[in-house]
């Protein structure tokens, strides 16, 4: 491709005729024809013209040199998704500890509001996070958030619905057990088998 094959090229992706890009340059339709056609060549001062209109430099219009892709300075400085990852796990973590602590020691509803506070507190690190990081960490960090909270998030919940269904009425962040010990292992079946399952989508999900 030469520089009339270009001037072409450009002038049509802008989507502007030879008269247009003419009247814009300030010069005849028939000096277009001619610089498109290869019978004559620009002067210096109109390819400066055409690369501000055509937003290119004239390096390129000149010799066809593509200039270097600069990389965001933006994107560089953005943080790895994975420390957010780290963070917000530590805060569920701690809320799940925090909890059984709290509940073993005053056994109110306390205990399972301190856990909760704590784990949207790591949720909403990882929420940020993941948005005000670059986009290649952010995909792997959603994956490994995933498969590693599917055990905490639903840990509380889980617990509170068991110690209701087994009878206990109580609002501890964990499973007591109680006769029969049957209903104590459903619980653990049923945690175990959804933190399985939905690792094995996640997993499955990344393999694609």
């Amino acid at each position: 491709m030469n520089i009339s094959d270009r001037i072409q090229h450009l002038r049509k992706g802008k989507g502007i005729s030879q008269e247009e890009l003419a009247d814009k340059l300030g010069v005849s339709r028939q000096s277009v024809s001619k610089w498109e056609s290869e019978q004559t060549s620009p002067d210096i001062e109109k390819v400066i013209l055409m690369s501000d209109l055509f937003e290119v430099t004239t390096d390129y219009l000149l010799k066809g040199i593509e200039p270097s892709p600069v990389p965001s300075t933006q994107e560089k400085e953005k943080p790895n998704a994975i420390l957010f990852v780290i963070t917000a796990t530590g805060f569920i973590f701690l809320g799940l500890i925090v909890a059984a602590m709290v509940w073993y020691e005053e056994q109110t509803a306390v205990s399972v509001a301190i856990g909760l506070i704590f784990i949207v507190i790591g949720c909403m690190i990882y929420g940020i996070g993941v948005n005000l990081s670059d986009s290649k960490s952010a995909e792997r960090a959603k994956q490994v958030f995933g498969s590693i909270n599917v055990w905490t998030l639903p840990f509380i919940p889980l617990s509170l619905a068991y110690n209701i269904f087994a009878g206990v009425f109580t609002t501890a962040p964990y499973p007591i057990p109680v006769h029969p010990f049957s209903r104590y292992a459903v619980f653990w079946v049923v945690y175990i088998t959804l933190g399985a399952a939905t690792n094995l989508i996640i997993f499955k999900a990344k393999k694609k």
